[in-house]
């Protein structure tokens, strides 16, 4: 049972005895450090049930548990607020009690408990991934593990944009320009391929736009007749005629993409269970719009279009079909998150992982569904996050001026490389043992300074500034944890033995109690999809155990006792780094 719980209970009965009231809840928080104390408990909320002076109040509470609760050996009153102090014996049971819980704050799903559902990543097939796409996945990817981790049963997929326009101009570009070139033959991997014809068919498009304007035609006009976007209309037409050759090319520069989408994926650390394709899915949504037709809930206009009126409910009129018949985008996506759910029967919610430029539309999509009358559209959360930007401004995929994932990585992998050298950590390593470690330490410096962001905020992000060995950074974490690995192989005596009886440093309490906040953290980034939380209480850790480090002898204690515990101290944290970077998606090295 966490302290607060059991603090809860004995207050109640305290508050029963002494003022004849019984009370619900009990509101605690962190002792402020200019006091003593380990835990406060805030008075004002009694004020409504009891009269009295707060100060008081607080006193007789305390006094209380001084003498009826062995958890408590002290307190003091600071105006509306009790600080208590535990006794050490409180402490060194709870931690003799996780100690070898290589598990602890993660809580297994219950075998009829609804599953969620989390989509990320979503890319469309005419480019690679950039680094929008790496704040998505890696948002998406450890708000999945800290869901799983807090108890449910995760299910991680994709859409894929893999039809229209945007595709058939990669598509068109490597027809007319790619002499029959393959990733094979271009030594490149099959998504920069594809993207590298994306960029020549807006370089091509631009030149005949401006061949016409010189012939006399309006900017608008040279768009809308430049012969390479008439071709490209045609293509989208073939397409969803089913013209055999084009599908043949369609199928063909996809799985190009395809393979070169999962060599990154592997290199980022993230996956999937289940992969949907908007090809197979821009259909669905017409028989539910028919219901919905029937139910009332949508409504046709005279051109035969149907929309839904959503203006009672603060919002607007929303097409859901087009007069010719053909599905929209929100279609798409009522038809998309039904069928998952026949899918994964087990599904109760879903996690969408989508830029804040769709905010808007995940509120239609989600009234929508509520309308419709699917009970776990109550349970639909659209994780929106803001842009990555890098200190040279935006980026432009059809101008070929993003910043490919592929490359961030390796340029995060060559920084790491480059500090670790200058700072001279690296004798004895061997050259291979060496290049793994960098690519742990860059691609943990990339995933901790995008994660420790709040998802609604807007990055800028800065590689150097993300490889500091000091500060709240990956790399700085990394360290602490392979710091404790090295006391850990220096340790030569029985790390099993239960320590009791010692009378507690500060810091050693210190350190306890931020890991007792552990499974609480967990639950708190759960419900708020936040691996923020998770980040930054891992800081939080790891600043603890460096002033623990700092203030006591661990190795050098000759109390055979003292020093069993603060190894094992130290091992339980070195745990807590790990299960707390596991959920970031962020490997820890065993050296450094």
């Amino acid at each position: 049972m966490k302290l607060s719980q059991i603090l809860t209970q004995h207050i109640q009965v305290a508050i029963q005895e002494l003022f004849n009231v019984t009370v619900d809840r009990v509101e605690f928080q962190l002792t402020r450090k200019d006091f003593e104390g380990d835990i406060t408990m805030v008075i004002f909320p009694l004020l409504k049930v009891i009269k009295g002076n707060p100060i008081d109040i607080g006193t007789k509470i305390g006094d209380y548990l001084v003498t009826n609760a062995e958890e408590v050996i002290r307190f003091n009153v600071v105006s509306g607020f009790l600080n208590i102090v535990v006794a050490d014996a409180y402490y060194l049971d709870f931690f003799n009690n996780i100690r070898v819980d290589e598990d602890f704050g993660f809580v297994s799903a219950a075998p009829n408990d609804k599953a969620v559902m989390v989509e990320y990543s979503s890319p469309n097939t005419n480019k690679p991934l950039h680094l929008g796409h790496v704040r998505n996945n890696l948002l998406g990817y450890s708000v999945a593990e800290i869901i799983k981790a807090s108890g449910k049963k995760v299910y991680k997929t994709q859409i894929i944009n893999d039809r229209g326009i945007h595709i058939c101009k990669s598509m068109l570009a490597w027809q007319k320009f790619g002499e029959g070139q393959t990733p094979e033959s271009a030594g490149l991997k099959g998504d920069k391929l594809v993207g590298n014809f994306y960029v020549k068919f807006d370089q091509e498009y631009k030149t005949q736009i401006s061949s016409l304007m010189a012939q006399g035609k309006t900017e608008d006009e040279a768009k809308k007749q430049a012969p390479i976007i008439m071709e490209a209309q045609q293509m989208l037409l073939d397409w969803e005629a089913g013209k055999p050759e084009v599908i043949e090319l369609w199928k063909k520069m996809n799985q190009w993409v395809y393979d070169g989408f999962a060599q990154t994926y592997k290199n980022l650390g993230v996956d999937f269970d289940s992969y949907y394709y908007e090809s197979n899915t821009y259909l669905l949504g017409k028989e539910v719009v028919q219901f919905g037709l029937e139910k009332g809930i949508f409504e046709k206009d005279t051109d035969g279009s149907v929309w839904i009126d959503l203006t009672e409910d603060g919002l607007d009129r929303k097409i859901v079909l087009r007069s010719d018949g053909t599905a929209v985008y929100m279609t798409q996506d009522i038809g998309t998150a039904i069928q998952r759910v026949k899918d994964f029967p087990d599904v109760g919610g879903m996690v969408y992982t989508v830029g804040n430029e769709q905010d808007y539309h995940f509120k239609v999509l989600f009234l929508i569904l509520k309308k419709l009358g699917f009970d776990w559209a109550e349970r639909l959360y659209h994780l929106s996050y803001g842009m990555v930007e890098l200190p040279s401004g935006k980026m432009k995929s059809r101008e070929g001026t993003v910043v490919d994932a592929d490359d961030l990585m390796e340029e995060m992998t060559e920084t790491a490389g480059r500090i670790s050298t200058e700072l001279g950590k690296l004798e004895g390593y061997s050259n291979e043992e060496k290049a793994k470690l960098f690519r742990t330490i860059g691609l943990g410096a990339l995933k901790y300074y995008i994660l420790k962001v709040d998802p609604k905020k807007q990055i800028l992000f800065n590689p150097e500034e993300s490889v500091d060995f000091a500060g709240n950074t990956g790399p700085f974490i990394q360290y602490t944890y392979a710091r404790i690995q090295s006391i850990l192989r220096k340790a030569n005596f029985d790390l099993n033995a239960t320590t009791s009886d010692i009378e507690l440093h500060e810091k050693e309490k210190e350190l306890l109690k931020q890991i007792e906040l552990f499974p609480e953290v967990i639950q708190n980034a759960a419900h708020n999809h936040s691996p923020a939380l998770i980040a930054n209480y891992t800081y939080e850790l790891v600043k603890e155990y460096n002033s623990f480090y700092q203030s006591v002898s661990i190795l050098g204690e000759e109390d055979l006792n003292k020093k069993t515990f603060r190894v094992q101290l130290s091992k339980k944290v070195g745990e807590t780094i790990k299960s707390a970077f596991k959920l970031l998606g962020i490997d820890v090295p065993e050296r450094m």
